[in-house]
């Protein structure tokens, strides 16, 4: 018996998607079938990332993106609908973090992290999920009611890691703030979970894992390895799926056992 997931007809925006694991998410989605929006700021990067997604036979749109900016915020979720109609599905990904020990945080490290990965965090989605209630309620048009918010988080927002102590603290922020949105807006059809990934190698931390810091932390992990990017695309499809209506609230640990 196969089981596949068509996400024809959806359209996810993906933030922080020009590297890393937004970028393999939109890939993700739209292998899926869906038409995403590539968010972020380095807007040459993401045309890239889009022309790779239509040259593989997708759809795919970009709009500038900075979380840290409300006004930016509502900007870009007002384009994308404008540009592809409405979002059925959030993947609320863009993060920053810092090294150093919490007594060396300066009040800018502390704002830099929380900036984008609690404040940012929420008001994406809370921009995404008025419209989505708007159409529950029946105020504003769209063909799918309800939707799919899937919030990055991260496994050091369970598991408290030296060196990223503020980084730890605003990514437990959005593994609560998941919980909140999901029993506020469940009646509506509206699906809010999150995914806490352990460590992934990306572009942003590949060279790390062949010093002798990197390695040290790999011989740390129950498996002795880091994981990939596409790692996280069957948790990712499960939550977006239009059969996931029973998933609600779910804080899904993708990290290879090192929470346990």
């Amino acid at each position: 018996m196969s089981y596949s997931i068509n996400l024809e007809g959806r359209v996810a925006l993906v933030t922080g998607a020009s590297s890393g694991l937004g970028a393999q998410f939109a890939r993700t989605l739209s292998q899926a079938g869906a038409c995403v929006v590539l968010a972020g700021r380095r807007i040459e990067r993401l045309k890239d990332l889009r022309a790779e997604i239509e040259g593989n036979g997708g759809d795919a749109h970009v709009v500038q993106l900075d979380v840290t900016d409300v006004a930016s915020i509502k900007a870009a979720v007002a384009h994308a609908e404008t540009e592809v109609g409405t979002l059925d599905i959030l993947i609320n990904n863009s993060g920053v973090s810092t090294t150093q020990r919490l007594t060396d945080v300066t009040e800018n490290d502390y704002d830099y992290v929380m900036d984008t990965n609690t404040r940012g965090a929420f008001f994406v989605a809370q921009e995404v999920g008025k419209r989505m209630l708007a159409r529950a309620r029946g105020a504003a048009p769209g063909s799918f009611v309800g939707g799919r918010i899937v919030n990055v988080a991260s496994m050091a927002g369970l598991r408290v890691l030296g060196q990223i102590g503020v980084y730890a603290m605003s990514k437990a922020a959005v593994i609560h703030m998941t919980r909140a949105m999901a029993l506020e807006w469940g009646k509506y059809g509206i699906n809010v979970n999150a995914i806490c990934p352990g460590y992934i190698d990306t572009e942003i931390n590949h060279h790390h894992w062949s010093t002798e810091q990197g390695r040290k932390l790999i011989d740390l992990l129950p498996r002795k390895r880091v994981g990939q990017p596409q790692d996280l695309d069957t948790a990712l499809l499960m939550l977006c799926a239009n059969e996931s209506h029973f998933i609600n609230g779910a804080v899904i640990q993708a990290d290879d056992g090192f929470g346990v």
